[in-house]
């Protein structure tokens, strides 16, 4: 909880799927803070463990996935599979994918390789002005 990245209780707002700070990893999406994995794992957890039932090789949704990244929506982001430690993505009505990363570690290695770009400004759509990140 020292370092839980939700935002004060006073600066929620609940007509958002997710809160979180804004602006990183990247300007549609951010880490989420522990509130809000829970908050978005409930609103997308399902009986039987997959959506559709019937497509457990190809769901559109797994219970085993607990969010960390999303849009203010919750409609796509990333997830850990807590079946294997790999890191998976979702997009609201297309099917889960998994293994885009071997592990959190490695999601975060290739979040610092951007952060290099960017403070070396080869970075192609982002850059540092006035000591924040600048999307373009």
């Amino acid at each position: 909880m020292q370092n839980n990245l939700d935002l004060p209780e006073e600066d929620v707002d609940d007509d958002v799927a997710c809160c979180g700070f804004a602006g990183f990893p990247d300007e549609g999406s951010f880490f989420l803070g522990i509130r809000a994995m829970e908050k978005l794992y409930a609103n997308r957890s399902m009986p039987g463990g997959v959506n559709p039932a019937d497509q457990p090789d190809n769901p559109f949704r797994r219970n085993e996935g607990i969010p960390f990244l999303s849009d203010q929506d919750g409609w796509t982001g990333k997830f850990i599979d807590v079946r294997d430690g790999r890191i998976g993505k979702w997009f609201v009505g297309e099917i889960t994918t998994t293994g885009e990363h071997a592990s959190l570690a490695h999601h975060v290695d290739s979040v610092a390789e951007m952060l290099t770009k960017i403070a070396d400004g080869s970075h192609p759509t982002c850059s540092v002005a006035e000591g924040r990140l600048a999307w373009s």
